[in-house]
């Protein structure tokens, strides 16, 4: 590879993966060839920031352009993502010099990153380090969660086709153990995933009143779990309905303030695992009340759902995606790039925040999205997520299966 005059991009994604979060790096690569007299290549590191420290990039040019078009519509990281929580520089510099290396190795002079509130601090934390150093390599962090959670954005990119996947879900569901509850199941508990925040466990309020009161319990991170109350709620639920459907984000807490499931292992951002509340409250049911229960973990299949897209989470994680690459063009730096509300004419606005006011923050539900009684959503909170869920996004089907993009991931000749 040959080392030119003008600046190299180094893009990589990052954290849990969204249905969509291809489609940010589609958004960047189309910018990105709109704008090639500003750059040199746009290059991606294999595994997120993993690519950087195990000089692993990979050549987005030399992959077949039908499969980049693919890559709007399908799930998963297609360039592979990572857990890697950079250590502080002030006491381990070692990272931070290894990507310095690469970065100059390869000429990369902009460094765009593609993940959550702990991507987020890496990029921040690049960015420090490069001024640090007086090294100009301008860092754009760009969203990337389903759990909605990172402050000072409308919304993040991939939460809307999860929350559309939990809302069919759950209503389809709904209609399962509805029509099974006379004889048989009476009570059907789903978990999703959110640690902190209930953005996801809520979307699936917005089915309230197509199949009578369904959900009927929306179990939130930010109220305290009762069992007394809830066992109350779900006894009422089944004697007025003659079945319950309950939603449970995987992190509620008890009166303690720990995890009601939990386990003493970590990731390696240093969370608790979490996971596994469902059968815990499948049991409490069960043999407090004697009804036959049901339960599910919705886990990966919620976050790969890419079969029923949210036409407006998709367009909002393209956006972000070329909006990254303007930002470059006009030299900003050291700012997650954000979605702001709809125009008039229905397209969604970008904008900037400094990271330094989302790196290792998080966006819980605030107090008048959930109803008085703490088990579901208000009217102002179901409006924003139909906002979200907005509109279908179908990938083109072969043979009765999605069509998913298909890279070869090759990665650059390494330079010595």
């Amino acid at each position: 590879m040959s080392i030119k005059s003008k600046k190299n991009i180094f893009y990589a994604q990052s954290g849990g993966v969204t249905p969509v979060i291809n489609a940010t790096a589609k958004g960047i690569y189309d910018e990105f060839k709109k704008n090639r007299k500003f750059f040199g290549r746009l290059l991606i590191g294999k595994n997120g920031i993993a690519g950087a420290l195990n000089e692993e990039i990979i050549d987005i040019e030399k992959e077949k352009k039908k499969e980049i078009e693919k890559l709007i519509h399908t799930p998963g990281g297609a360039f592979g993502s990572c857990r890697i929580k950079l250590k502080d520089p002030k006491k381990d510099q070692h990272e931070f010099n290894r990507i310095l290396e690469v970065f100059k190795k390869y000429n990369i002079g902009y460094f765009l990153y593609n993940g959550g509130g702990d991507s987020q601090d890496t990029t921040l934390k690049l960015s420090k380090f490069f001024k640090k150093n007086r090294i100009d390599i301008k860092c754009i962090g760009i969203p990337k969660t389903i759990d909605n959670d990172l402050p000072g954005t409308y919304a993040c990119p991939g939460f809307g086709t999860v929350a559309k996947y939990i809302a069919t879900s759950t209503l389809e569901a709904s209609l399962d153990v509805s029509s099974m509850s006379n004889s048989s199941t009476k009570v059907f508990i789903l978990e999703v995933m959110g640690r902190h925040a209930g953005w996801l466990a809520g979307a699936s309020g917005v089915i309230k009143g197509i199949n009578n009161n369904a959900p009927q319990i929306i179990l939130f991170p930010e109220k305290i779990f009762d069992e007394k109350t809830f066992l109350k709620k779900t006894k009422k639920s089944v004697e007025d309905d003659g079945f319950c459907v309950i939603v449970v984000s995987e992190g509620i807490k008890n009166k303690k303030g720990d995890f009601i499931s939990s386990s003493s292992s970590k990731d390696s951002f240093g969370h608790a695992h979490l996971g596994g509340v469902a059968p815990i409250l499948a049991n409490l049911v069960n043999n407090s009340l004697g009804y036959k229960v049901h339960w599910a973990v919705a886990d990966y299949l919620q976050r790969a759902a890419r079969h029923i897209g949210a036409e407006a989470d998709v367009q909002q994680a393209y956006d972000v995606g070329r909006q990254s690459v303007q930002f470059l063009t006009k030299g900003i730096s050291d700012v997650m790039v954000t979605v702001l509300k709809r125009k008039r004419d229905g397209a969604w606005m970008t904008g900037k925040i400094p990271l330094g006011k989302v790196a290792n923050k998080e966006k819980k539900l605030p107090s008048n999205f959930i109803s008085k009684d703490g088990f579901s959503i208000t009217t102002i909170c179901r409006k924003y997520i139909l906002s979200l869920i907005d509109g279908e996004s179908i990938p083109p089907f072969v043979n009765g299966i999605p069509n998913y993009s298909k890279l070869e991931l090759r990665e650059i000749k390494k330079l010595k």
